[in-house]
């Protein structure tokens, strides 16, 4: 059953007459039938009206599925394209369609709907709304003629129902006609919440209260005092260290904001300050005067919550006079699942003091010192090891009172956690002894901040419901894995635990609370999904951001709820099922027998060299070409719609391509890197059999291909020759990137450049194929070749850099053709080497051995490959070096040296300091302009593009940078508008 109405989306799915789940839209519930209306009013047409002319559109506009002020400015500039009324009512019937199919029933194939589907809310009265979802979903729906009104026709059912001859308290309709009352706002008081409260007095004394988080509100019901809730506990529990008096304190004062990891780690850097004889200024819980109080230094508009009140926090710090201020990042916690692959923070996590640090006014002109050094809980020694360093180098503490403060405080954090999980324990046998039911509230250590959570745990708690936390259940037991996804986060590794453990019991559900932003919970909220209702339990996602409305919260709550009522009342109990995801390998037979294997397409000009290497070699590997938009519609329906946009464009590639039935799916494979870094970019191979699942196509085995032993695939192994000659075919592509780029734009003879590509892209076949030539010929020729190539050379044009997460920088399709666009307004393209993103990969170990506790190893393999990489180079860069025309790349180590004024090397995620360091580096090679792109939401680039652009500026006054986020429902007339201003300024500057 779907019901979209005026303001929101909800589904729900019934089995056995009986409510299986329930889905709501997570976030902002604009785009349904209240948007429709007023856009209608504002052509002058009624709703009614405005339907009726979708049903004869021609050419229905499509206007994506984000919010309405994206989707306005689609409209306008479907408008100023021609476009006719009744393709615009018709676009968005379709968008909300979409919406609701695509986002909030997460749909990939119309027969998980079954056969059976009713819709109602009033949108369906938009008989072009009804259409749209018949034609998309390809099912014929029941539509009631009242569908605006069944919510009333139900409480009507349900209240005879339930009747039993008691009285009604429902006033006559005489007094209901004469009725008074009188409003006034009043603040709650009740909790840290302070809930602004509407309270509307009738007559009689009788009240009602809303803007109530909770059920308290001035004297309702609350939260039941002996109800366990572990949110208030944990809080209590994490920061409950008293500071040392300043007389006691010989080292003086060290502020720590109270946000992200310390929630996980203040226990730890109470008890180490205290003993080094710090006095630690801790700020407050957040609220939205702190979170007021840094709006004015957030760089991104678009990052999670939870990193935006970090600003308020350490503004507060600089006003209250703390002239140090400590905030770690931390790159590994613990492991505390040991079958996990690794034991990351996320992104924003480990590397947010950084952007504190670059866009805080106060930290920025360093007036206030902000210690924030590269570290790893891995282990009591590994931790040490970094502390011993930063206190010698930072206060000049001697090491054994380092080391003897860091065994006080590794203890006590353990202690602190035991006492979390013993807090779940008596909450767990609370249940027990009275027959009571609770609520797992899973998420990040961070959502135990009141206003993060903005009292969604007392909201469950005042339905009598024990609220625990994910950490404080008592696991005995060894979680099962593998999992589908990469299991490298350490907060979600206890995401996955919870829910096993839950899969035991039918007194506990679980809810998680999703930061909205957070492109991490793309892939952690499917498997949390996945492991619960494959054995018959329910999942509820809550998203929440900076809005405090808790409407839509509160609807889910009730909802399950109602649920779990109506599961109890029949019997319905959970059976639980293995959650080890057993994958498909790629074996020496499937090679032999020739299997085709699917590559997506990332870098045109790269690929098209790659795939004849790959074919030599006896690997019958296709480069995918549907780079168009049916591929991202086709990612849209088979990837967690908060996925980034590559992971969507890349599955969309490989599904349209394993569904379009010109491969035998018997013989097919597909094939995906995976870096085994911190972000999400490392689930991309999940993504791929998430959705090859869901097909039902789970027999393709999909092909990990990294350099770190993730997987392996015994029929897939690469030679050193087939290394060597993939190697020289991404240098010929980078020697390709850079000459090309250098002179189309000012050719004289139109197409001549690409045809000059065209010739010599054989010629480098023939040599990487056939051997015709030498390696080193071919590098000469090539830079040779377009040094001599006639073109304008009186004519000057602004050079624009691009620079991003790197799917979108070199991919086409992702950056609605970037180049081709910078080229058609007038500018040259300067786009750095793939080459490079390799170098920076490796050069980053040094770091990780130095300064995170890891392998001395991986230190030597990253220097041996920064050199290797030297040494297959130098034919290009010999080339490059005796050209007229053009620049060489820089070694990385300048690369770093130019990143680390702005950013630690320890920012090792995404692109990571090697983003800014790409800047930098166009900065100081007359290279003014840069388009910073980046997926939307992608969490590193929040911090090295976006973040270090105000720094960038004010270390090179020439710097004329624009930052734009690319996503399936982004407005290309925003981007276009966003590039055009940059070029606008960049063409004064060149001029004058």
């Amino acid at each position: 059953m779907l019901d979209i109405g005026g303001q929101d989306m909800k589904c729900i799915k019934l089995k056995g007459g009986v409510v299986e789940n329930v889905l709501l839209n997570e976030a902002c519930s604009s785009g349904c039938g209240s948007f429709i209306e007023n856009f209608a009013n504002s052509l002058g047409f009624t709703a009614k009206d405005f339907a009726k002319e979708a049903l004869f559109a021609r050419h229905p506009v499509d206007l994506g599925t984000r919010c309405t002020v994206f989707m306005n400015s689609n409209v306008k500039q479907a408008q100023k394209e021609g476009a006719q009324v009744s393709d615009i009512s018709a676009g968005l019937a379709y968008s909300v369609i979409k919406n609701a199919l695509f986002k909030v029933i997460k749909l990939a194939d119309a027969r998980e709907l079954g056969s059976h589907v009713v819709v109602q809310g009033g949108t369906f009265y938009n008989q072009a709304v009804l259409r749209a979802f018949e034609s998309i979903a390809g099912v014929e729906a029941t539509c009631p003629d009242i569908s605006g009104i069944m919510g009333a026709f139900g409480v009507a059912l349900l209240a005879r129902q339930r009747y039993r001859g008691q009285p009604t308290s429902m006033l006559s309709l005489e007094e209901i006609q004469s009725l008074t009352y009188t409003t006034t706002a009043a603040r709650c008081g009740g909790c840290a919440n302070n809930c602004m409260l509407t309270v509307n007095v009738f007559p009689g004394g009788r009240r009602h209260v809303t803007g109530n988080r909770c059920e308290k509100g001035l004297g309702g019901r609350g939260t039941a005092k002996d109800v366990p809730n572990l949110f208030a506990y944990k809080r209590q529990r994490l920061f409950d260290y008293a500071p040392l008096e300043e007389q006691d304190a010989p080292r003086g004062v060290i502020g720590i904001p109270r946000v992200l990891n310390l929630y996980e780690n203040f226990p730890f850097w109470a008890t180490f300050f205290r003993k080094l004889g710090f006095r630690v200024v801790l700020s407050p819980f957040s609220d939205r005067n702190l979170y007021a109080l840094g709006m004015e230094s957030i760089p991104s508009e678009s990052e999670c919550y939870p990193a935006k009140l970090a600003h308020g926090h350490v503004q507060w710090l600089v006003e209250q006079g703390v002239k140090t201020i400590f905030h770690p990042c931390v790159f590994y916690e613990k492991q505390e699942t040991p079958a996990a692959q690794n034991h990351f923070n996320c992104p924003i996590v480990v590397s947010y003091p950084e952007n504190l640090k670059n866009n805080v006014e106060a930290v920025a002109d360093g007036d206030v010192c902000y210690i924030r050094p590269f570290m790893a809980f891995t282990s009591e020694k590994i931790a040490a090891d970094k502390l011993v360093s930063e206190c010698r180098k930072e206060w000049n503490i001697p090491e054994p009172e380092v080391r003897m403060a860091v065994k006080a405080a590794w203890a006590e954090q353990q202690k602190a956690k035991a006492d979390v999980r013993a807090a779940g324990q008596a909450a767990l046998d609370w249940m027990e002894q009275k027959g009571k039911r609770g609520i797992v509230l899973a998420g990040r250590p961070y959502h135990v901040d009141p206003e993060i959570n903005h009292g969604i745990p007392e909201l469950i708690a005042s339905y009598g419901l024990a609220v625990l936390t994910e950490d404080s259940l008592p696991i005995d037991f060894d979680p099962q894995r593998p999992i589908r996804v990469v299991d490298q986060w350490v907060y979600h590794s206890r995401l996955y635990s919870a829910a096993e453990f839950i899969l035991k019991r039918e007194d506990l559900e679980l809810i998680q609370l999703n930061s909205f932003g957070c492109g991490l919970d793309a892939v952690t909220t499917d498997q949390v999904n996945e492991i619960l209702e494959g054995s018959g339990k329910l999942y509820t996602v809550l998203k929440i951001d900076e809005v405090n409305n808790l409407g839509a919260a509160r609807i889910r709550i009730r909802s399950l709820l109602a649920a779990m009522n109506m599961r109890r009342e029949n019997r319905i109990t959970a059976s639980p099922q293995p959650i080890a995801y057993a994958r498909k390998e790629f074996t020496e037979e499937m090679f032999r027998q020739g299997y085709t294997i699917l590559c997506p397409q990332m870098s045109p000009i790269h690929f098209e060299l790659l795939e004849p290497v790959f074919a030599k070699h006896g690997f019958k590997i296709e480069v995918l070409d549907n780079d168009n938009r049916t591929a991202i519609d086709t990612g849209l329906k088979y990837v967690n719609n908060d996925a980034c946009f590559p992971s969507i464009t890349v599955v969309g590639q490989i599904m349209e391509a394993v569904l379009s039935g010109r491969y035998d799916t018997n013989k097919l494979a597909i094939i995906m890197s995976q870096t085994g870094g911190c972000c999400r970019a490392s689930n991309y191979v999940g993504f791929i059999r998430r959705a090859l699942d869901k097909a039902n196509l789970s027999h393709i085995p999909v092909i990990s291909l990294n350099a770190n032993g993730m997987e392996k695939n015994s029929g897939f192994k690469l030679s050193p020759a087939l290394l060597l000659d993939a190697a020289h075919a991404v240098v010929y592509g980078d020697l390709f990137m850079r000459c090309l780029y250098r002179v189309r734009p000012y050719e004289i003879e139109p197409g001549s450049a690409n045809a000059l590509h065209e010739q010599w892209k054989q010629i480098c076949i023939d040599q990487l194929v056939h051997k015709k030539g030498s390696y080193k010929q071919v590098c000469r020729g090539i830079v040779e070749a377009f040094d001599t190539f006639p073109i304008r050379e009186d004519l000057k044009k602004p050079r624009v850099g691009v620079v991003g997460e790197i799917l979108v920088k070199y991919m086409p399709l992702a950056n609605n053709h970037l180049v081709e666009l910078l080229e058609k307004e007038g500018a040259e393209a300067v786009v750095p080497d793939l080459l490079d993103f390799m170098n920076y990969c490796l050069y980053g170990n040094q770091y990780l051995y130095e300064n995170l506790g890891d392998r001395w190893s991986t230190a030597l393999v990253g220097k041996l490959g920064v050199a290797a990489i030297r040494a297959l180079r130098k034919p290009a860069l010999d080339a490059l070096k005796k050209s007229r025309r053009f620049d060489l790349p820089m070694p990385i180590e300048q690369v770093a040296k130019l990143a680390k004024p702005f950013l630690s090397i320890g920012n090792q995620y995404g692109e990571g300091w090697f983003l800014t360091g790409e800047m930098a580096e166009l900065l100081m090679t007359d290279t003014p302009n840069i388009v910073c792109i980046q997926p939307f939401a992608c969490l590193p680039n929040h911090v090295v593009g976006k973040g270090v652009i105000k720094q960038l500026k004010k270390a090179y006054p020439s710097a004329n940078i624009v930052a734009v986020d690319y996503d399936p429902g982004a407005s290309e007339v925003n981007q276009l508008n966003r590039i055009k201003l940059m070029l606008s300024t960049a063409k004064k500057n060149l001029e004058g």
